[in-house]
């Protein structure tokens, strides 16, 4: 469903909270929300790119594009987990295809593979906004309680 944010108390908090405030990476990696499934655990997210992402060749610094695919899995991730628990990242694999250019925008969707009680199983993929694969991921996240 595309994003409302004139009605952020539809989402999950996680999102809520994005849509009040958004985390200083994610206005770094120029996040923009697209759309949010909660029942199915998937986002989309677009990434406007520019030049303070790119390494010294001019594409898209790996290292970025792995902080995208990680960000929109812990948006995944945080979909179906209650106020005050947090999913950090207990391991994520990467696969880089293709560079991602600076000044493009980069789409993101993120799936649930599967949700246990301790931990989810999730899938990302980056692509151009011609549909060429940038890059892929699959990672595990631990639900926990956000310490006080």
């Amino acid at each position: 469903m595309a994003i409302d944010r004139e009605h952020p108390e539809k989402y999950p908090p996680n999102i809520q909270a994005i849509l009040k405030r958004p985390a200083p990476a994610g206005v770094v990696l120029g996040q923009e929300l697209l759309d949010v499934d909660a029942e199915q655990g998937n986002v989309r997210v677009a990434y406007n790119t520019g030049d303070p992402l790119a390494n010294r060749y001019g594409a898209i610094h790996g290292g970025m594009t792995a902080a995208m695919l990680d960000d929109v899995i812990s948006l995944a991730a945080g979909l179906t987990i209650e106020w005050g628990q947090i999913t950090p990242t207990l391991e994520m694999k990467v696969s880089y295809i293709a560079q991602g250019r600076p000044g493009t925008r980069i789409l993101a969707e993120a799936r649930t593979v599967r949700r246990g009680g301790t931990v989810i199983f999730l899938e990302a993929d980056l692509k151009d906004e011609a549909g060429k694969l940038i890059a892929t991921a699959s990672s595990t996240v631990m639900i926990a309680q956000m310490k006080r």
